[in-house]
């Protein structure tokens, strides 16, 4: 690698490192947050979902925002906004105002994220694309396992205030050096979509208000059924609107590709069975076993899905379900760099922002559909009441990831299969060509 490569690398995946360390950090501090700030359910899993939900809808415009204003004017302002949020998070009195900081630090993540994946892409040529990215999705998977862990050791040896103090510093440096290490890029200057942002944002949040309200006002309510009906209508206008869009936020034609279409999908549904699961299990170590954070937070350094419903419906303790746990860490973590790789492989160099940005907001609203579901499945078979009544829920929420990343194993048998009926390499030649000039020019600015 340059040193112009090496450093975008580190600080790309340093500033991704943050993001997805934020995104696991809390959830070992949930039952401290819960009884520090008298939480109700609802309220407790919104201070998970307004940050995913933001951070989801908003991606796409922090990926155009960048290509038509500047990519790394546009990344800073995303880190700043991101750690002024985090400070809020830790200053937050109430659960109110924890989740009015915590949807501003999504908004924040949503400018990062897709910026950092299109300069990573765009800074190395086809051949080195796939290396690089892996490197960095091993960074954030190391985030991903490592946020439980450093989440109870900070709630137990400090307070939960501040898992979000940590990202002060660190969001500074990260600063100082895209601003001396990173030039200007930029891509193409499209105008922005507004109302794709507006019809997306009300679908999801439809879809979502209907999951987590649905156990406490009945799924057969006038609210349930009209916050199901109207997310739905809006998401298919959302659909609709982009296809006949100027400069749409997602273009549609990118899904006509198998690949694409495949990789996205199982990225969803994978997203979402990991997500269900990290919301509860740090629950489950100290609510049931009796774990302080730190050591719900040890127990949480890979994931487990039906392997663990299985043993948690037994109470067995942590050196029972470590087996599973690391079958099922490995599986998540050689699964998620190919089809990040694929998606961006299978469009143009000019068009890995709106890609990274379309795979990126998918995968956010994965982790929301996934936590939302395994709420809404818990509050159905179990509370908070009883360790007994927790493992009903806990199980049942478990069982249902487990189904949703068997589905998403499936989708990925369409993605393999598909490279075997990709166009033969002379046809592909040119646009691979094309694909490592603009990609070489892009890391030579």
């Amino acid at each position: 690698m340059t040193a112009a490569q090496r450093w975008i690398l580190t600080l790309t995946s340093l500033a991704a490192f943050m993001i997805a360390l934020d995104g696991t950090i809390v959830t070992t501090a949930l039952t401290t947050i819960r009884r520090s700030l008298h939480a109700s359910t609802a309220s407790l899993e919104w201070t998970v979902s307004a940050y995913i939900l933001t951070f989801a809808v908003l991606m796409l415009t922090g990926a155009a925002l960048g290509d038509r204003f500047g990519r790394r004017r546009v990344f800073v302002a995303g880190l700043t906004l991101f750690t002024a949020a985090s400070a809020a998070c830790g200053l937050a009195g109430t659960v109110g105002e924890l989740i009015a900081a915590r949807a501003v630090q999504g908004a924040g993540a949503a400018v990062i994220m897709p910026l950092a994946v299109a300069r990573l892409g765009a800074a190395f040529p086809l051949r080195e694309r796939g290396r690089a990215m892996g490197l960095s999705a091993g960074i954030i998977g190391l985030a991903t396992a490592c946020g439980p862990l450093v989440g109870g050791v900070v709630a137990q040896g400090l307070a939960w205030q501040w898992l979000f103090w940590v990202n002060v510093p660190v969001g500074v440096l990260v600063v100082a050096g895209v601003l001396t290490q990173m030039t200007e890029t930029h891509g193409p200057r499209a105008r922005l979509d507004l109302g794709g942002v507006v019809l997306t944002t009300g679908g999801v949040l439809g879809l979502v208000w209907a999951l987590v309200r649905g156990n406490d006002v009945g799924w057969l309510s006038g609210e349930t059924l009209g916050s199901l009906v109207a997310g739905a209508a809006l998401t298919v206008a959302f659909v609709l609107w982009e296809r006949r869009a100027p400069a749409p936020m997602v273009p549609m034609r990118f899904f006509a590709q198998r690949t694409f279409s495949a990789a996205n999908v199982s990225s969803f549904l994978l997203t979402g069975s990991m997500y269900g699961e990290l919301y509860f299990l740090a629950q489950y170590f100290q609510t049931v076993l009796h774990y302080g954070p730190f050591g719900a937070g040890l127990a949480l350094q890979a994931l487990g899905l039906a392997g663990v419903a299985l043993l948690a419906d037994h109470r067995a303790g942590y050196p029972a379900m470590i087996p599973v746990l690391i079958i099922s860490g490995t599986g998540i973590s050689t699964a998620i760099p190919p089809v990040q790789k694929a998606v961006v492989g299978a469009v143009r160099p000019q068009e890995i922002g709106q890609a990274a940005g379309v795979f990126s907001m998918l995968r956010q609203l994965g982790a929301l559909f996934g936590t939302a579901v395994g709420v809404a499945v818990f509050a159905g078979s179990g509370s908070y009441a009883s360790a007994q009544s927790f493992t009903d829920g806990f199980v049942a929420a478990l069982e249902v990831g487990s189904g949703l990343a068997a589905v998403g194993g499936l989708v990925a048998l369409v993605l393999s299969r598909q490279r075997g009926t990709e166009p033969a390499a002379g046809a592909a030649a040119p646009l691979e060509q094309e694909q490592e000039q603009e990609a070489g020019a892009a890391a030579g600015l």
